[in-house]
C-alpha cells in the first residue's frame, strides 16, 4: 500500500462562485496543498528538495466533480502516490465532505521530477520510490492523455490576456490552478459573445456546470506574457457538451497549455440535468466543431 496523507480544508466564503459553490480552481489548490503536505510528511519538504537540487513540475491534471461544496463545509483531501516511472509520478486524490462523507471530487496529477539547474527531467531516486511506496512499486497505470478533440470550426473563439503579478507563484511562473481561471474566463466570454451572458442563462432557468477538467501543461507562462486563450465546442449531447481550450503565447505562438472540459446543463431550480435549449445551440452553431 502507498503512503496516504489526509488534510482538511474549511471552505471560505471567497472561494465560492455566484452559484454558491466552491469555484473549480480551488479544488486544484486544495489538491496542490495536500500534495505538498504529503511530501513533507514523508520527509521530502521544499527544503530537502532544495538540498537535492531537484523539484517537481505538474504536467497534467484531471479532476472529476461529483457534488458541490458550499460555504461552511469542510473538505477532507486524501492523497497518495499511484506510481513512479523513471522521471514521472502520478498522484491520486479523493475529496470527501466532512460530516456526511460524500465523495465530492476525485483527481490525479502527473508530475515530472526536474533538475533545478538544467531544467531537464531527472531520474527519480530509488530511495524516494521506496519511501512513498514501501511495499514496492505497482505496475504503472495507463497514462490518459488530454483528448486532442476535433480541429477548430470557423467560429473558433479567442481572447487575449496579459499575465499579471498575482498569477505568479514561487517558481516564477503562472500557477497551475490559474490556468483553470483562464479557461473559466474564456468560457464566460465566449458565452457572452454568442448572446448568452450569465444573466440570460439564469433567466432561462439553467446553469452550465463543469463536470470534468483535464489539462496538460506544455510550457511555463511568466510575468508579462500575453496569452491567447481559444475555445470551441464538440461532443454535444442532450444535456452535456465538451470544449477544447488552447492557451498559446502570442509573441512566438508557443503552446502553453491544452485542456478538455466536460460540461453539464442543469436546471437551477431542481438541480437536475436540463436539455440544451434549441436557441442556445442555434446561437453557438459556428462555434461547434464537426465530429
Amino acid at each position: 500500500m502507498p503512503l496516504t496523507h489526509e488534510r482538511t480544508f474549511r471552505i471560505r466564503h471567497y472561494e465560492c462562485d455566484a452559484y454558491g459553490h466552491v469555484n473549480n480552481t480551488n479544488y486544484l489548490r486544495y489538491m496542490q496543498e495536500a500534495a505538498l503536505d504529503a511530501s513533507a510528511a514523508a520527509g521530502y519538504d521544499l527544503a530537502r528538495y532544495a538540498v537535492l537540487g531537484h523539484h517537481w513540475l505538474v504536467r497534467e491534471t484531471e479532476i472529476e466533480y461529483l457534488a458541490p461544496l458550499r460555504y461552511g463545509d469542510s473538505v477532507r483531501v486524501k492523497t497518495w502516490v499511484e506510481d513512479f516511472r523513471r522521471v514521472r509520478s502520478r498522484r491520486g486524490y479523493e475529496l470527501t465532505r466532512d460530516g456526511d462523507g460524500v465523495l465530492v471530487a476525485r483527481g490525479a496529477t502527473e508530475w515530472v521530477y526536474v533538475d533545478s539547474q538544467s531544467g531537464q527531467p531527472a531520474r527519480i531516486p530509488e530511495a524516494m520510490v521506496a519511501t512513498f511506496l514501501p511495499e514496492g512499486a505497482p505496475t504503472p497505470s495507463a497514462h490518459r492523455h488530454v483528448p486532442a478533440g476535433p480541429p477548430p470550426p470557423p467560429g473558433r473563439f479567442a481572447m487575449r490576456r496579459k499575465v499579471m503579478w498575482q498569477e505568479i507563484d514561487a517558481a516564477g511562473h503562472v500557477n497551475n490552478a490559474q490556468y483553470l481561471a483562464y479557461i473559466s474566463d474564456c468560457g464566460f466570454e465566449v458565452a457572452e459573445a454568442h448572446g448568452w451572458p450569465g444573466g440570460r442563462m439564469q433567466a432561462a432557468g439553467f446553469g452550465i456546470l463543469v463536470r470534468r477538467h483535464h489539462i496538460g501543461y506544455l510550457e511555463p507562462a511568466v510575468l508579462g506574457d500575453e496569452l491567447e486563450v481559444a475555445t470551441w465546442i464538440y461532443n454535444v449531447r442532450r444535456a452535456s457538451a465538451s470544449r477544447v481550450y488552447t492557451i498559446d503565447r502570442v509573441r512566438d505562438g508557443a503552446a502553453i497549455a491544452r485542456a478538455d472540459v466536460y460540461y453539464a446543463w442543469v436546471n437551477l431550480n431542481t438541480g437536475l440535468p436540463s436539455r440544451l435549449p434549441a436557441d442556445f445551440l442555434a446561437d453557438f452553431a459556428a462555434n461547434i466543431a464537426e465530429t
